[in-house]
């Protein structure tokens, strides 16, 4: 019986994963490991799922969570102490004075633009429908506001680069 299940499982843990993996940033392998894993541990106990298709894909949405929300917990090291790649103090100021620059032209864009590029700018990386709620503003016209929002500012940053 388990080997039975484990073939017609496969195909559609393979589909399920796959459909999976790119949103929550795993890999299709890992997914289908761990959800592997917890089927082996439920029949270990003597536990088979009674619905093996609607359990797997519970398993693997479950499996996807959980690497998302490691994802976000996880932080990337520091710079290493020997390593001397990284921008140095010249570089870091240049940078800082490019981002206020375009902070003050963000300021200074007609209508709802400054909210809208200062949500798309955020470093909480919100998505359309966050943005869309936070506005007050259908997330169907988010894309053309910011189109347009993008022209405004390219013209207004373009006309201050020849004034320099």
């Amino acid at each position: 019986m388990t080997h039975d299940m484990v073939a017609t499982l496969r195909p559609l843990l393979a589909a399920e994963a796959s459909a999976e993996a790119y949103a929550s940033g795993a890999e299709q392998s890992d997914l289908e490991q761990a959800v592997w894993l917890r089927l082996l541990e439920r029949l270990e106990k003597d536990r088979p799922p009674v619905d093996p298709q609607g359990w797997l894909r519970r398993a693997v949405r479950s499996e996807a969570r959980r690497s998302r929300r490691t994802a976000r917990r996880e932080l990337p090291y520091g710079s290493e102490p020997a390593d001397d790649r990284g921008a140095g103090p010249e570089q870091e100021a240049m940078t800082a004075d490019r981002r206020r620059t375009l902070h003050a032209a963000v300021r200074r864009l007609p209508g709802r633009c400054p909210n809208l590029m200062a949500a798309l700018l955020s470093p909480e990386d919100l998505t359309y429908r966050e943005i869309a709620g936070e506005l007050g503003i259908s997330q169907g016209s988010l894309g053309p506001e910011r189109s347009r929002c993008l022209g405004c500012l390219r013209r207004l940053l373009t006309a201050e680069v020849a004034a320099r």
